[in-house]
């Protein structure tokens, strides 16, 4: 496939970019005076504007001893600028119509992005060129964004990917950027440089003359035409000041011969044991048109048979395998192979790292093959002029990264089109994975006691060992025997990539057959022209969450049918054919995405799988552990995560606790697993759904084949269900007036973090009072952030957002923190709450009128791709609303609705002491606030507050919600 050009003007020059067939967009490349580089993106179909500009200043260029500068300047720039003073406009204008905004700094550049409503582009971009002209950083503001810094610092500190990734970077050179952290924290932006004399803000204001055009990159994605764009950014972003500052450039590898040749044992904190394999190599950046990384690391991170990650996983050693290149820098890189091992494995540690070695042997002795380069050529073509269309904002981000890299004509491309066969280059990279130059970096919890250094910053215990390539040797020769070899030519490339003839235009899906096997909801592709289909296949087993023990059965059944697929089907999803099979409330569902032409292949193979379900003991046995671990590792995850699953344990009927979950799990043997499955199965309704490049009459045929296999097959395990065993899951009711509240220590004391969830309960899906609530949410969001991160100093992760749980609506604000316990920071909800009275009434018709028109053009934005059209479809049959014409009809009653209208639901609902206010409060309280904790639970219940001591009888005390599943006038099974 030869990729299609567009011209576009770039001044008196023009640049022919390489582009999808597919994509019917404009571009433009632009310089300013300034020397600042610019794609301008015309696109008049889309309702979402959006920009990103990329500074080539990076964490490696903070100063000696002041850690975190630049991730600093990052956070500070949010704040203000001269010509718009105001403290968050930036973010307050962004949020209010309708978009998003962020930012993040990495090694040698630094992002800052956003998208809002077409209508308010202008603004905004206005808004957001000022971070790089004329930005405002007020004493009050560094010391108070210091502290969000250290905030984001220590709600990373228990993370074991930010701890490894910190260790790998602590045993490099010192005297190299890699070596630094990068984050920032309290003591590196405020207590080291006061005792040093220096004054952060100055640092601060001196470190942002680095910020200059010449270093600068900006995209910019709007619906109006190329040269309305162009008059904007000349207009808006010619004020930057260029210094004509040079980039970056990172010295030479930050690995000596002192930090190769080592096995490096670390402490993590979360059960599961990891080994990642690591070599440093030349960038393939230098050679992206001959891609030898792609080529490596898909062999080496192949999964079907002969691969190394299929012998492993049958030795029952590994659960997964990556492979590839990682690199923040174009000065160095790092190949590796990182996989989870089981307690097998951690045993076998040597014997994989040998087999390994042997298949880079096996690599080097077979030679490139031309066929398989091949091969991925026509793969990644046909990904490329078939991408989908994605959200616009994610679109600049992904273009801005490589502007600096490419030629402008490649700029959208990049390097995912290798086209030139360069076996000498693969050869190359393939020879740097040796045994001389080898980081082997192995984390478990055996290690514990044995650990004889700690890593400074996140203080991970480790201990240092030397492997040198003649231990490699031994390594090799004792590895398993088993038979490696090369894929097979891949069968699921897809050959036929026609369009099927849509007969009949559909607005939404239909029910195209139904028996008492099955329903079939169908809607062809209208909108996307793309050869893709999506298809969902809901098994409703009522037998799947009786007990905690059905719960984790069934998620076990889920987790074997994907391993025993997964040699098979990792063929189709390197030719875009994904497929991922999950537990659901009320049993499983398999979902496929992908191109429709060997669709069906892959769904039989899926079909087979499940129909002849069997038990092998060995896989049992390692999926078993590993699930244990994951449920272990409940007790490690983020304080305000915990307090979510509590939220949903006091709310929904029939779902379990973690704790008896992890012991029903632990109890589970092999023999009483193989005899709950056809229990499991023993009774199934399927709800189906297809959608995209695919026939009515071929959707009919796809559900006759799931019928024919499922239930038809000889020796089925499957049988129907009738209408009265259909399952539904459904929410308590809170009560009127009342703050029930749920307190509880952490379940890591180690953790320093508190957290609180106060949940308001409003009401069940009902159109007209959706959409008060979300236009509440709306106006609501950025002050609440403000008000408690901003200026109250609570916590780094603070949020007021919608919440659906099974059809009922709610608000819910989220605040981690470290300073104050969960007690206080619900109090401080409550009083923000009560501010915020002040500001809903002295609303003006202007901001009221302004804001429902922020949520009509946010409601209205067009689906992006089929899988967004399809999910939003699916969630309407899965909730059992079917409100296919949701959009529709609540943008028209946010047309109708009044202000006063909107103030009387605040009275009635939201607004502190309300008469339909349900409020619940869950408090984790974490290793800082035991003595508070302690304190608190000896303290009488206040006026209208309930203390809930025993979630199980508190919920059995309580109504349900209706379920909406299966109401009046919706299609059932009878």
């Amino acid at each position: 496939m030869a990729a299609a050009v567009a011209a576009a003007a770039a001044g008196s020059s023009s640049v022919e970019f390489i582009r999808a067939r597919s994509d019917k967009r404009e571009y433009r490349r632009v310089v300013l005076a300034n020397a600042l580089e610019i794609l301008l993106i015309s696109d008049p179909d889309t309702d979402k504007a959006a920009a990103c500009m990329e500074v080539e200043v990076g964490s490696f260029s903070d100063p000696e001893g002041l850690e975190g500068l630049a991730h600093f300047l990052e956070h500070m720039l949010f704040y203000a600028s001269e010509k718009y003073p105001g403290e968050h406009e930036y973010t307050k204008y962004i949020t209010e119509h309708g978009g998003s905004y962020n930012a993040y700094t990495s090694s040698e550049t630094t992002n800052f992005f956003f998208d809002v409503n077409v209508d308010n582009f202008e603004e905004a971009l206005d808004r957001f060129a000022q971070f790089f002209i004329k930005p405002l950083m007020s004493q009050d503001a560094v010391l108070r964004e210091i502290k969000a810094v250290d905030s984001e610092h220590k709600k990373n500190l228990l993370s074991d990917g930010r701890r490894i990734y910190q260790l790998q970077k602590h045993l490099a050179s010192k005297d190299h950027p890699y070596h630094k952290f990068s984050t920032g924290s309290w003591e590196t932006l405020e207590t080291k440089p006061k005792v040093r004399g220096l004054d952060i803000r100055l640092e601060l204001l001196k470190f942002y003359e680095n910020y200059s055009a010449n270093l600068m990159h900006l995209v910019v994605y709007g619906k109006e035409s190329l040269d309305c764009i162009q008059g904007l950014v000349e207009r808006m972003f010619s004020d930057i000041k260029n210094t004509d500052q040079r980039s970056f450039k990172c010295p030479s590898h930050p690995l000596s011969e002192e930090h190769l040749q080592l096995l490096v044992k670390a402490l993590p904190i979360e059960e599961g044991d990891y080994l990642r394999i690591i070599w440093p190599i030349t960038p393939s950046i230098q050679f992206y048109k001959e891609g030898p990384c792609r080529y490596l690391s898909h062999l080496i991170g192949h999964e079907g048979e002969g691969s190394i990650f299929h012998i492993i996983k049958e030795l029952g050693w590994a659960m997964n395998l990556m492979a590839g290149e990682s690199t923040d820098s174009n000065e160095y890189s790092f190949f590796s192979v990182s996989m989870r091992l089981t307690d097998a494995g951690h045993e076998h540690m040597e014997d994989i790292v040998g087999l390994i070695f042997k298949y880079l042997h096996l690599l080097k002795e077979d030679g490139v093959h031309e066929w398989i380069f091949n091969e991925l050529v026509a793969i990644n073509e046909m990904e490329f002029h078939y991408q989908d269309k994605v959200h616009p904002i994610n679109y600049v981000k992904h273009t801005v990264s490589t502007m600096r890299l490419f030629p402008p004509e490649e700029w959208l491309v990049g390097a995912a089109l290798p086209s030139k066969y360069a076996p000498q280059r693969i050869n190359v990279i393939l020879d740097q994975l040796s045994p001389e130059t080898v980081r082997i970096f192995w984390e478990s919890k055996k290690f514990e006691g044995s650990t004889s250094s700690a890593e400074p910053w996140y203080n991970t215990p480790y201990s240092v060992e030397n492997v040198t390539p003649s231990v490699i040797q031994q390594w090799i020769k004792k590895a398993p025997t088993e038979k490696l070899h090369l894929p097979k030519p891949n069968i699921f490339i897809p050959k036929d990539l026609s369009l099927k003839e849509v007969h009949e235009k559909v607005t939404f899906p239909t029910v195209l057959r139904k028996g008492p096997l099955s329903q079939l909801w169908y809607k062809p592709d209208m909108l996307f022209s793309t050869p893709k289909v999506h298809i969902i296949i809901d098994f409703h087993c009522p037998l799947s969450s009786h007990s905690p023990e059905a719960v984790v059965a069934t998620e076990l059944f889920v987790d074997l049918l994907v391993d025993y697929l997964n040699a098979y089907a990792y063929d189709a999803q390197i030719a875009g054919l994904f497929y991922s099979i999950y537990l659901t409330s009320a049993g499983f569902q398999v979902s496929l995405g992908g191109y429709n032409d060997k669709m069906r292949v892959l769904l039989n193979a899926i079909l087979v799988q499940i129909a002849n379900f069997e038990v092998k003991p060995n896989r049992f046995s390692a999926l078993k552990e590993t699930s244990v671990k994951d449920y272990q590792n409940f007790n490690f995850r983020h304080p305000y995560s915990q307090a979510s699953y509590y939220v949903s344990l006091i709310l929904e009927d029939k779902k379990w606790p973690v704790a008896e979950k992890l012991e029903a799990l632990s109890k589970l043997e092999s023999d009483s697993f193989a005899k709950f499955v056809p229990h499991l199965l023993s009774k199934t309704f399927l709800e189906c759904y297809v959608q995209g490049n695919i026939e009515p009459s071929e959707a009919k045929s796809v559900v006759e084949e799931i019928e024919n296999t499922i239930f038809n097959a000889p020796n089925s395990l499957f049988k129907s269900m009738s209408p009265s065993e259909y399952l539904t899951k459904r929410v308590i009711m809170l009560e009127n007036e009342l703050k029930c509240y749920y307190q509880t220590e952490g379940l890591n004391q180690k953790n320093e973090n508190s957290s609180v969830i106060q949940y308001i309960q409003v009401h069940q899906d009902d159109a007209i009072l959706n959409i008060k609530l979300e236009l509440f949410s709306l106006i609501a969001r950025q002050p609440a952030f403000n008000q408690l991160r901003t200026v109250e100093q609570l916590g780094y992760i603070t949020s007021l957002s919608l919440r659906f749980d099974y059809g009922v609506l709610a608000l819910q604000v989220v605040i981690q923190s470290t300073v104050k316990d969960p007690s206080y920071l619900d109090v401080r909800v409550d009083e923000f709450f009560k501010m915020f009275e002040s500001k809903i009434y002295e609303l003006s018709d202007k901001d009221f009128k302004r804001n429902v028109k922020s949520l009509i053009d946010s409601k209205l934005e067009k689906f992006k791709n089929l899988w967004e059209e399809s999910r939003f479809y699916w969630r309407e049959i899965g909730a059992g609303t079917l409100k296919f014409d949701r959009v529709e009809s609540e943008v028209a009653m946010l047309r109708e609705l009044e202000k006063e209208e909107f103030i009387e639901y605040f009275d009635h609902y939201i607004k502190v002491d309300a008469p339909q206010r349900r409020t619940l409060s869950v408090q984790v309280f974490g290793g800082n606030h035991s003595a508070e904790f302690n304190k608190t639970i000896a303290e009488a219940d206040p006026p209208k507050m309930y203390r809930i001591t025993d979630i199980f009888g508190f919920k059995r005390s309580r109504p349900l919600y209706s379920s909406l599943k299966g109401g009046p006038g919706r299609i059932t099974m009878d």
